[in-house]
């Protein structure tokens, strides 16, 4: 039954993320359909297309353990389904946070210009990488004795 409320909530965690990886896509969608996108440099439109893929990409592997909770219904193996999808996860809030930090980059460049654009998209990099995967590893560290 562990298996069962862990897989429930990641479930749920993974909905809420869903949410905002839709959110960020349609943007994107619509940038390339506004008339300045035409204006765009070649670095910029660079820019737009890895964040675009980068977002297309972090919802399919968010979406995945879903697709393997539902694959796998009733399957044996839970704890190891479990297992699995929260790896995943990891993996798809790391896409997340890099599409994320890429469109900021976009926009900050054709707003502030590229050298502001980076400094400030660095800033950004580093609170998501510490916010998403630092924090949970020091938290897991500091209350199980986990060295890993």
């Amino acid at each position: 039954m562990r298996a069962d409320r862990r897989l429930v909530e990641l479930l749920q965690e993974l909905r809420v993320l869903q949410t905002g990886v839709q959110i960020v896509f349609a943007f994107l969608l619509g940038v390339a359909f506004t008339p300045r996108f035409s204006g765009l440099t070649d670095a910029q439109q660079d820019i737009y297309v890895a964040t675009l893929l980068l977002t297309v990409i972090a919802a399919a592997v968010l979406a995945t353990p879903v697709a393997l909770h539902r694959g796998l219904y009733r399957h044996p193996g839970k704890e190891r389904i479990v297992t699995v999808s929260a790896r995943i996860a990891q993996a798809g809030l790391l896409l997340l946070a890099t599409a994320l930090t890429g469109a900021v980059l976009l926009v900050l460049d054709v707003v502030l210009g590229a050298a502001v654009a980076v400094a400030i998209t660095c800033v950004v990099a580093l609170v998501f990488t510490a916010l998403w995967f630092v924090l949970p590893w020091a938290v897991r560290r500091a209350t199980t004795g986990d060295r890993s």
